[in-house]
Formats: C-alpha cells, structure tokens, sequence
C-alpha cells in the first residue's frame, strides 16, 4: 500500500458518494450512503432516479469513472491526472447528458479541505499503481469480512466502504440503545443509536501511518483494554479502545487470512465479552 504523497489524490469519491446520500433513500446508520467492492473497483450499486436505476463505478484496472442506467445509457471517462473540479464537471454534465439533473453540496465532507469540489484544481495526480494496490488489498479484506459476517445472526451492517474516510468496514449491533448527549452532532447520533462492535481496514491517517485493522466498541465497556487480541500483533490503544493489527502482519503471515479471521474474532469476542452480549444467541449455526 502506498502512502499519500503531496497533491496525489489516487482517489477522491466525495462527488460520487454525495449521489448516493442525496439519491437513495435513508437507511438507518446511514448504510445508504456507502460504496461497495467490486470486481474492477468500487461502486455505488442502484442509485433511483425517477423511473430510472443509475450506477456510478470507479474502474481501477482501467482507472476510469463508469456511469450505466437500468435503460441502457451510460458514459465513462480516464481519471489520469483529472483535477476533482474537472472530474466532477464531466461526472454532472454526463449525468444531465442522460436526463439525470442530479446536484450535492460541493463543499467536501470532514477532510480539513476548504476548496469546493467544483473549483478544486489542486488535486490532480491518480497514481494508477497506487489506486490499484489499494483495490487488491480491498478485494481480499472483502471477502474476509464477508466470511466473518456470516458467523454473526444478529443485526449487522453490509461489507462497505466510507467514501469520506476510505475505511472498509463491517459493523454488528446489539439491541441496547444508547443514551447520547443533545450536543452530540446528527451523523454521530443515527451512527451509534445502538451499541455496536465495528471491525475494519483503512490505509492509514494522521494518527495511524501504515495500513492497518481495526476493531472498536462503543460505548467502550470496563475492562476492554485488558482482553486478550490475536495474533501477537494486535494491540489495543489505552484511551478509546481501539484493537489494531498492522496489515504488513497480515500480509507475511503463514495464512493471511486465518491470521485476519482470528484477529476479528478475537476482537469480537473481547467486546462481546465486556459489554456482556449473548455469544452463544448471536452465534450463526452454519459452520464457516
């Protein structure tokens, strides 16, 4: 995986993933917003407009954007060195193009970036070796995570991926609602309505330099820090509770994904544990 490097934006789906949240209707947690792993990238899925079905889809084996309607129209167009000002007009005038007068708020969302999409030239570069590291690790980890869903029989989130934070990941809920603050903000309070236990993969951020898994209840209970994590790797951050896992021990252990399974599992089972969840009722009776 590659790190950010300067004015490199290898991927900048705000745009796309603004059409969903404007387009789709609300589900709860806001799982209505998200992308989803592809077999060459990453897509909306059916977005309804009207009497129509739209999809928006980052190709990454041949680094263009893709757009296709249930009534056989489409476009697509190369992303090399694309501004996101100019991405994002070729992305709305094909849209309109197709009868889709489709508008967002241009303004991006929580990424310390003041420049509107629409006006920023900035970020130019796509690093196609980059952009397509990025996806096979996401292919992999997808299809993990899916595997370690279906032990799960109680409420849980699709396998997906926030565009705004570029993290991967799956989220299982307990039936406890959470008492939150009046200062708690809108996404926050719809986010964590009910306890949950999430597990994930980012490529990294300002806290955390390398690529790495994640797992995290909230609200943290007592004692989760002092739970055991697998493999020898994992550890769990002192404030916030946050269990870690660097990919690079993923990626030269014995068994990649065993070594993963046993790192969600474990972290799951720490959270379960201390946040006292019926294991054992929640437990799926197929044998993955």
């Amino acid at each position: 995986m590659g790190g950010q490097q300067g004015d490199a934006a290898p991927l900048r789906p705000d745009s796309r993933g603004k059409i969903r949240l404007r387009y789709t209707p609300f589900r709860n947690h806001w799982w209505h917003v998200t992308l989803y792993v592809g077999p060459r990238g990453l897509t909306t899925g059916p977005i309804p407009y009207g009497y129509t079905t739209f999809d928006i889809s980052f190709d990454l084996l041949d680094n263009r954007l893709v757009v296709s309607t249930s009534d056989g129209g489409g476009f697509a167009f190369a992303l090399d060195d694309l501004p996101v000002a100019g991405f994002y007009r070729k992305l709305f005038d094909g849209l309109r193009a197709l009868g889709i007068d489709a508008s967002i708020n241009p303004m991006p969302f929580d990424l310390d970036d003041d420049a509107a999409l629409d006006e920023n030239v900035l970020h130019c570069v796509c690093d196609r070796e980059y952009a397509r590291r990025y996806w096979r690790v996401l292919v992999q980890v997808d299809q993990v995570f899916k595997q370690f869903s279906g032990r799960f029989l109680g409420k849980q989130s699709p396998v997906h991926l926030f565009w705004h934070s570029f993290d991967l990941a799956v989220t299982r809920f307990s039936e406890r609602r959470i008492e939150q603050p009046e200062s708690v903000d809108p996404v926050t309070r719809e986010a964590y309505s009910h306890e949950v236990i999430s597990f994930g993969f980012w490529p990294g951020d300002r806290n955390v330099r390398e690529p790495t898994f994640y797992s995290y209840t909230a609200p943290e209970p007592t004692g989760l820090t002092a739970e055991p994590l697998e493999p020898e790797a994992a550890h769990c951050t002192p404030e916030g509770g946050t269990a870690l896992l660097p990919y690079e021990a993923v990626r030269t252990s014995e068994s990649p994904k065993e070594t993963l399974l046993n790192f969600l599992e474990s972290a799951y089972q720490a959270g379960a544990k201390t946040a006292v969840w019926d294991v054992d009722a929640l437990r799926s009776g197929a044998i993955i």
